[in-house]
């Protein structure tokens, strides 16, 4: 089964850092980054999707972050 998580952070390297620790853990980029300007923060964020294959049946109360 495959499951998909959105990684989104402010614009520094935090994101580069969430998106590197997901790629060490199995998951895979999915389409293309996006950018975008949070008007309520006043900062530019970045989101990137990524999938990952796993063996267990989906749970909506599974945590994505820990498979």
């Amino acid at each position: 089964m495959k499951i998909y998580r959105l990684l989104t952070e402010e614009d520094t390297s935090a994101f580069c850092h969430k998106v590197s620790l997901a790629l060490s853990k199995g998951w895979e980029l999915y389409g293309s980054p996006t950018y975008a300007y949070d008007a309520a923060n006043g900062v530019m964020r970045c989101g990137q999707g990524v999938t990952k294959e796993i063996d267990t049946p989906y749970s909506p109360d599974m945590k994505l972050g820990q498979q």
